[in-house]
């Protein structure tokens, strides 16, 4: 049986989902070369990237209920001309390079400053 990158992809997925049992399956039925499972492969790709999506979007979800924190925000919402934070360095810090260095952030400014927008974002 010829190497199907979109057959290996679905294995993949499946075990991404911690489906082993149906990864397991659908290598047997790769094996076999299946003409059924072979037209089935970009169906259940697309069903697997919709669950991986959803999966992904209710992670999100619970993690940010979870960190209790006021309200969403990002900084598309942030007015950076109405404040005097340092726009350069906030898009730094977005980016989360000091959590590989062990950094920490303060954020230090009176109220109404954006500290919290910030932070949340």
């Amino acid at each position: 049986m010829r190497h199907d990158p979109a057959s290996a992809a679905v294995i993949v997925m499946l075990r991404g989902l911690k489906m082993y049992g149906m990864a397991g399956a659908a290598s047997d039925l790769i094996e076999q070369g299946a003409p059924a499972f072979a037209n089935a492969v970009p169906i259940l790709s697309q069903l697997l990237k919709a669950e991986m999506a959803e999966r992904e979007v209710r992670s999100i979800a619970y993690q940010m209920k979870a960190a209790r924190f006021p309200a969403y925000k990002d900084l598309a919402g942030f007015d950076f001309a109405a404040s005097e934070v340092n726009e350069a360095m906030v898009r730094q810090l977005h980016r989360c390079d000091f959590i590989d260095g062990a950094h920490n952030v303060v954020a230090v400014g009176g109220p109404g400053t954006g500290k919290t927008h910030i932070a949340t974002a």
